[in-house]
Formats: structure tokens, sequence, C-alpha cells
């Protein structure tokens, strides 16, 4: 059975944001030269950090199925489970696909690298919040607004175990040892960011710990380890995933030792992903860089030119005055991390995402009607829930949040040109415009 790449390559995490930070794995094939990973960009580390487990000539990773493997034949290799602890055996071999296998080892390899700590996979997000409450099994866990299933997940460790729930801004002498603060930044789904070290002072000031949800600030936005996390959970159905076609959690763990006990947590809670699924994982992670930095790109431009029309700065956004003035029709208000000018002003914004913002942002429409229509006026944006894909996404957030008001929007921005994009929003304010003055006369 392989042990956790992820594991290995834990020993060399550093602070450089800029560079992946790992160290190759020893499959002793002495005839492959050895990668150092510290020298490579994140993207190439995307493309390269599974290399050491290659098996086949195969360019592309095969999808390994398989939920048993083989024992090793020579018999003095055999050990009992309860001799062998953590890591079991050999890179490359695997017992029970419950543990590892080929795919789940490839993709925990690569993470590894781009978030810099070990990381352990599981079936969705939400499992990987509920290994890590299993884990810490906090008496008291601070928690503020953003994705309702986490909310949900709490809500039944909660039931369990009579842990109580604060908000996330509670005094920091309401919090004990081994508490647990969950920062979700930047939101879900107004996409607005919070200062992750600010958190993590105040969890550590009192022996608690802080866990950050970084699903809407994949690599290379943020790095919250860097800021002070003990844990960093992503939804890797999301921006890992970036097809819209897979269910995938991720947490990477600070120390060595709360790995190890994840780790063995996991064979028994069971959420684990299936040999497909990982495959799609590894897939997706070698454009991971690529599609993260051109949605990040595209949807501050469209931010730009929104909230510009509502504020007046229009410079440099291509709008015309038409454009602003039907824009003021329908729209009230723009949510992202990048209209919070006073926290960039300050530092702490610039400092944790120095090189772009996340690729979801919500409006807020007139009215609740007109929030309801527009997704039917649209050719570009899919109406969809979910977020993260190549494809660009809109959704009346009403109709799987019941927390958020009713005239907002969460826009989830693909890889597609954004001035066709713009263009696209702007022909559905359009319309509706068009229907709210047909109704008035």
């Amino acid at each position: 059975m392989q042990p956790s790449p992820s594991l290995s390559n834990s020993a060399a995490a550093g602070d450089d944001m800029s560079k992946a930070s790992a160290q190759p794995i020893d499959t002793h094939q002495t005839s492959a030269p050895q990668l150092d990973f510290n020298m490579l960009s994140p993207s190439t580390a995307a493309v390269h950090a599974d290399d050491p487990l290659n098996i086949v000539d195969d360019v592309a990773p095969p999808i390994h199925v398989s939920t048993t493997f083989r024992y090793a034949r020579d018999p003095s290799l055999l050990r009992p489970f309860s001799e062998r602890g953590h890591p079991i055996l050999e890179s490359n071999e695997h017992c029970y696909s419950r543990q590892t296998t080929h795919g789940t080892s490839r993709l925990e390899a690569i993470l590894a690298v781009l978030l810099k700590k070990p990381v352990l996979t599981y079936s969705s997000g939400l499992s990987a919040l509920h290994a890590l409450l299993t884990f810490v099994n906090p008496k008291k866990v601070a928690i503020g607004d953003g994705y309702h299933g986490s909310h949900g997940v709490l809500a039944l460790h909660t039931r369990l175990t009579g842990c109580k729930k604060l908000g996330l801004d509670c005094d920091a002498d309401e919090l004990g040892e081994g508490d647990l603060i969950c920062l979700e930044t930047p939101i879900n789904p107004t996409g607005r960011a919070f200062n992750i070290q600010h958190y993590a002072d105040k969890a550590h000031s009192r022996g608690a710990l802080l866990m950050v949800d970084s699903t809407f600030a994949p690599p290379p936005l943020q790095d919250p380890f860097r800021h002070g996390a003990d844990f960093v959970m992503h939804s890797g159905t999301k921006y890992i995933g970036g097809h819209s076609d897979l269910l995938c959690g991720v947490l990477a763990v600070k120390r060595e030792e709360d790995f190890k006990k994840l780790f063995e947590d996991r064979l028994f809670l069971g959420a684990v992903m299936g040999g497909l699924e990982s495959w799609l994982g590894v897939r997706s992670l070698r454009t991971l860089e690529l599609r993260v930095m051109r949605q990040s790109e595209s949807a501050t431009r469209l931010v730009d030119a929104l909230d510009g029309a509502l504020t007046g700065h229009t410079v440099g956004t291509g709008l015309s005055q038409s454009d602003v003035q039907i824009i003021k029709k329908v729209l009230k208000q723009v949510h992202h991390a990048s209209l919070q000018t006073e926290d960039y002003k300050s530092g702490w914004l610039k400092k944790q995402m120095p090189d772009g913002y996340g690729p979801v942002f919500s409006i807020v429409m007139l009215d609740a009607e007109l929030a309801r229509r527009l997704p039917s006026k649209l050719q570009l944006f899919h109406h969809a829930t979910s977020l993260g894909g190549v494809e660009s996404l809109i959704e009346w957030r009403t109709m799987t949040d019941t927390t958020v008001e009713k005239t907002l929007l969460r826009i989830s921005v693909g890889v597609e040109d954004s001035t066709d994009l713009l263009d696209d929003l702007l022909q559905g304010f359009r319309a509706l415009a068009e229907e709210v003055e047909m109704k008035g006369s």
C-alpha cells in the first residue's frame, strides 16, 4: 500500500507563494532524474508533481477502478496490520481503496505541492468538514454566514455532541483550548474577503484552532497557511475539479501528527473518492492556475464595469452612457472582494490576495422579480447552482439557500471572453428594462 504522497511532501513546505514547496518522492527509479519542486512554479508542479508515481508509460495517467490490490508475493515483505503503522508500505503499493489508491495518491501528491501541506481527499467538501469536526471534537465552534451546507454539517455535529455554536466575531474570551473557528473567505455567495491573520491570532490567543474554507480562492489566489491557518479546506468540486463533473473534498493539514490521525480516521469514516473521480481531479489540476487566473481577471473586469456604472467610475470599462443607464434601471449593488477598497488600503487584503480575487461575485437587483427573471434573459450564463467550472453560471441564490435575500444573484465566471460575458449581461439587463417600461406604460 502506498503512503500518502502528501505526507512525504510536507517536510519542505515553505512560505514562498510563487514556488511549489515539496520534496520529490523516492520511488527508487534511478533512471529518471529527480525533480526539485522548490525550483518549479505552481503551474509546472501541477503537471509534474505526480511524475514519481508513474507506473506505466502512458503520458496521461490511466483510470484505476479496482477496490482491492494484491499483496506482495514475497512472504518476507508481509507484516501484520498491527506492526505496519503509518505509512504502511512502499510507494505505489496499495491494499484497499478505502485507504489509498493510485488515483487518490496522485491527486494528493499534486495538491500537497500546491497547498504546501499534507493533504487528504474526501468524497465531498462537506465530508472533509465532517472529518475535521470529528477529529477536533470542539466544545465550541465560531462560524459566520456563508455556505449553508457547512452550517448543516455543524448542526448534525452539534446534535450528536452538544457542541455550542458561536458567531464568527464572538469575544475571544468565549473560546477555549481545542475550540474551532471556521472561517470562509472569500465568502459564499458574495465573494467578500475576511482577514485570516486576524482570526488566526484570535483563535491562537485562547488555544483554539483556525480552519479556513478557501474554496472561493484556490491556488494561486490565496495561501491561508501563510496567515496562520491550522487547516485549509476546499470543496474540490469547484475550482480543483473545474469542469462540473466530480465531487471532491480537500483538507490540508498544518501539523504532521494531525495529518496521521485524520488519515486513520478516514479509513473508518469511509468518505473516500472513487477511481474515476480521483482521475478527473488529477486531469483538472493540470490547468488549475490557467483557469483560475483567467476566471479571476474576467470576474474583476465584470465587477469593475457593473459597479462602475453604479458609482460613476466607468473609465476603462468599455461602457457607453446608454449601457450605464440600462444598468442603473435594474441593478442596485455589486459585492466582491475587489470592491473592499478600505481593506486594500489597510494592507491585509493586498497581502492576503496579492495576485487577484475570487472568480465569484454577487449582484443585487432592484427587486426580487428582476432577480428571478434575469437568468432567463442570458445566453452565455447557465442558470445553475455550484461554481468553479469552465462555463459561467448565474444562480438566483434563493433557489438553494433560504438565508439569502431574494434580490441576490450569484455569478461564477468561467473561462469565456470577458467582453462576451459583459455583452451578454448588458443585453439581459436591457431586456429586463424594456419589460419594466412596457409594464409601466
